[in-house]
């Protein structure tokens, strides 16, 4: 079963944290994602622009219509993605929980119940 993990954060705090402090908390994202690579039951992990790079994007008479936003009602947004593959929800949410910063950050946990990509009944691609 594939599980999607979001992270979100804010800007002002990601700003108020001193980069020697970042530098070590990210290292221990990148050695978090490289041993659940490892086990295969990370599929995908992504970090997002922040909020000032993000936009709307519409289909307007055909063509692609863009707006700026998302415009937010909250600080926070996400921040960060992760898409794990594992035989629970159990397994999920162990590994969600030991996510650098989950003590401080919660982890905000989604099951896939479709996965657009997956094999076509006869074995095709």
């Amino acid at each position: 079963m594939k599980y999607l993990l979001l992270i979100y954060g804010n800007e002002e705090k990601w700003a108020s944290i001193p980069e020697e402090v970042l530098e070590v908390e990210r290292a221990k994202q990148d050695a978090w994602n490289s041993h659940y690579r490892d086990t295969g039951e990370l599929l995908a992990a992504y970090g997002l622009g922040g909020e000032s790079e993000a936009s709307l994007v519409r289909n307007k008479d055909g063509d692609p219509f863009t707006t700026d936003g998302p415009y937010l009602e909250a600080k926070e947004f996400v921040c960060s993605l992760y898409l794990l593959d594992v035989p629970s929800a159990e397994r999920a949410r162990e590994i969600a929980a030991s996510m650098p910063w989950a003590s401080e950050n919660p982890v905000e946990m989604w099951p896939v119940l479709h996965d657009g990509f997956a094999p076509k009944p006869d074995g095709g691609a």
